[in-house]
């Protein structure tokens, strides 16, 4: 059967309202209803305009009422709600049915638009049709009438039958027999079409809705926006396309579970529903994504004050089984002339504006326009490059040499990522790793940084190690314990020569079982740095609950040491927590011999920077090995390599990603 849309089913229904409120004003006495619900008002509703139209009507505020009317009077139809309290509208239903058939006593159920798990439980009950609320009651009029004449029809059927009975009763009992058998066919003919129907209600219905919110889903959606260009195209109105994605979801269904998630989709669901105009559309198209379609009215003034509101709407808290929770929404628009549209272009273009908006800061919307399409033009086009560069080994490391201040010798070597593409040249990590992370490219980058680091480190002498960064999504998807014994035992290193070093955003996210893998790392013998330390959160008690080996002073408190108070007090109040702690520090972005001296001053263990190198390739470490630097950083013998890419630029894998000159 082919589907159709919304608007076309209603339009189907419309005619036969009319048909049906002319013969039965006509007939006068049409039918006497029975109308439950625990609600005066909406009983009320339903009841004035069945009187209005001729039928006799009896009211009743329970479930339990209803039965015992039903015990005592004869009714054509039941207007059943389905949420009362007791008794609610799914279990007089069943007692009904044990009763009286479909045909007997049509029962129409009436529910929330939300509440589409009803609807079906109510369909395989018995239910004859159902309305939503708020009731439109010309509809509500059209199926009413729809069942009785149903009623009617079948109820003229058995009496004929009856009276053709009584005809022939006294005919030959090979005449009866025969009689009998077609009364029989035509009662399963008659349960099998209204069977058929009942299915096929239940299966347009689910196969056009979202399941959770009872909102339209994609293939609605995209229908809808079909009938929408084809009806603007004759009058050259313009349409709008918003495209919403939720801001902050995924960590509510990580930290309170899928069953809140669920109900604050509903809540967002129900606040858009009621944002929007009658013309308006939405839809869901499963997660948290949600589209909307405006197809009258000025545009884009339209659809930016629509997205506006919505961003203030779904902002504002919700309160969900005791907690209150705060999201936020991601918002893209398209606009354009109805005849000039494709569907599919529209909701990519949509796609596009929403994740600017997500690059701008979330929480806000974004307007399509042509440089974004040319962006993720080149986002894919990089995307395919990074993909590719490791079939066609483009990424090397550079290592820059960390130097123990009381020897003035190199004793460890930071492992940084470099990619030379072939075409493009030299890609700064800035812009790749970040891609490489959304990619859910990173780990396995992140594993080969670590196996080939370790295998380098296994060629330079005994007491020289080897520091990797790593990124947060190496402890939350990737297997980092094995990976880490692995690259040891391929290379032979010594897990004492490997130095992990990690940035705070690793304690924030999943901390428990981040902390779990550190104990592990902890416990193979590995050592363990905390990276730009001072410029997140630098809780102390990240201090207490893990054994870290060194803490690395981020460059932005290095620069101005040397001239700032504020900086050399905050440098210092660092060295000595980690000297009470028995952890060793490291200066980054080392570049003067004043930075320097003052922290030889204070105390601190190692500096890494400018001063003493940059990052250099692999055949450059054993000159970096035979330098030894004096009191003030100089050193006449240098290993007269140039900086690797040309640039200034040093990247931790990872989200430490840091533009510096350490």
């Amino acid at each position: 059967m082919s589907a159709i849309s919304a608007a076309q089913r209603t339009t189907a229904v419309a005619p036969r309202i009319d048909a049906l409120d002319d013969s039965a004003t006509a007939a006068g006495g049409i039918g006497r209803l029975l109308i439950v619900d625990d609600i005066s008002d909406n009983r009320e509703i339903l009841s004035r305009g069945s009187q209005r139209r001729g039928f006799g009507v009896v009211e009743v505020d329970s479930g339990l009422k209803a039965l015992e009317m039903l015990d005592r009077e004869q009714f054509d139809l039941v207007l059943l709600d389905v949420m009362m309290p007791e008794v609610d509208g799914l279990e007089v239903l069943r007692r009904i049915r044990t009763r009286k058939s479909r045909s007997e006593l049509p029962v129409i159920m009436v529910t929330a638009k939300s509440e589409s798990d009803n609807i079906v439980d109510a369909l395989e009950l018995g239910a004859n049709d159902y309305v939503t609320k708020p009731v439109d009651f010309a509809i509500a009029l059209a199926r009413v009438s729809a069942q009785i004449e149903r009623k009617r029809a079948e109820e003229e059927k058995a009496g004929a039958y009856a009276e053709l009975h009584e005809t022939n009763k006294q005919l030959e009992q090979r005449v009866s027999e025969r009689t009998a058998r077609l009364l029989e066919a035509n009662r399963k003919l008659a349960a099998e079409i209204a069977h058929r129907e009942e299915s096929d209600a239940r299966s347009q219905y689910l196969a056009y809705h979202d399941s959770l919110t009872g909102l339209g889903n994609r293939l609605l959606f995209k229908e809808q926006l079909e009938q929408a260009i084809a009806e603007g195209a004759n009058i050259q109105s313009s349409l709008a396309v918003l495209f919403i994605d939720l801001d902050g979801f995924k960590s509510i269904n990580d930290t309170l579970g899928h069953s809140i998630g669920d109900l604050l989709l509903n809540s967002i669901a129900s606040r858009l529903r009621n944002a929007l105009q009658e013309t308006d559309r939405i839809a869901r198209f499963g997660g948290d994504e949600f589209a909307i379609l405006q197809s009258t009215g000025q545009q884009p003034q339209n659809a930016i004050a629509l997205a506006s509101s919505i961003v203030d709407l779904v902002g504002s808290a919700c309160v969900i089984e005791g907690h209150q929770i705060t999201v936020g929404a991601s918002i893209g628009i398209v606009t354009e002339q109805a005849d000039k549209c494709d569907p599919d272009d529209l909701m990519k273009s949509a796609d596009l504006a929403m994740y600017r908006a997500k690059l701008d800061g979330r929480g806000t919307y974004r307007v399509f326009d042509l440089e974004m399409d040319t962006l993720a033009q080149a986002r894919r086009l990089l995307e395919i490059n990074l993909r590719n560069a490791f079939v066609h080994n483009e990424f090397s490391l550079v290592y820059q040499p960390l130097v123990t201040l009381n020897t003035g010798r190199v004793s460890a070597f930071e492992t940084l990522l470099r990619w030379h593409h072939p075409q493009r040249g030299n890609i700064s990590p800035a812009v790749f790793i970040p891609v490489a992370e959304e990619m859910g490219l990173i780990v396995q980058l992140g594993e080969w940084v670590l196996r080939q680091a370790c295998a380098e480190a296994a060629t330079w002498p005994e007491e020289i190690r080897v520091a990797v960064n790593l990124s947060p999504a190496q402890f939350s998807k990737g297997n980092l314990v094995s990976a880490v014994i692995n690259a040891l035992a391929a290379a032979g290193l010594s897990p004492d020569r490997l130095e992990l070093e990690i940035t705070e955003s690793v304690l924030l996210e999943k901390s428990d079982h981040n902390f779990a893998v550190l104990d592990q790392l902890h416990a193979l013998g590995v050592r363990i740095s905390m990276d730009d330390f001072g410029t997140g959160y630098s809780s102390l008690s990240y201090l207490h609950r893990f054994p870290f080996n060194k803490i690395k002073i981020d460059k932005s408190f290095i620069d101005n040491i040397a001239t700032k108070p504020q900086s050399a007090a905050i440098v210092r109040a660092v060295i000595e927590m980690a000297k009470a702690f028995g952890i060793s520090t490291t200066a980054e972005g080392v570049e003067t011999s004043a930075q320097l001296a003052e922290l030889r001053v204070l105390g601190c263990t190692d500096i890494q920077g400018y001063l003493f190198s940059k990052a250099e390739p692999p055949d450059c470490v054993p000159a970096l090995l035979t330098r030894r630097m004096s009191a003030d950083g100089s050193d006449d013998s240098t290993c007269g390599l140039s900086l690797v890419g040309g640039d200034l630029i040093s990247n931790n894998i990872g989200s430490g990603i840091r533009v510096s000159r350490s």
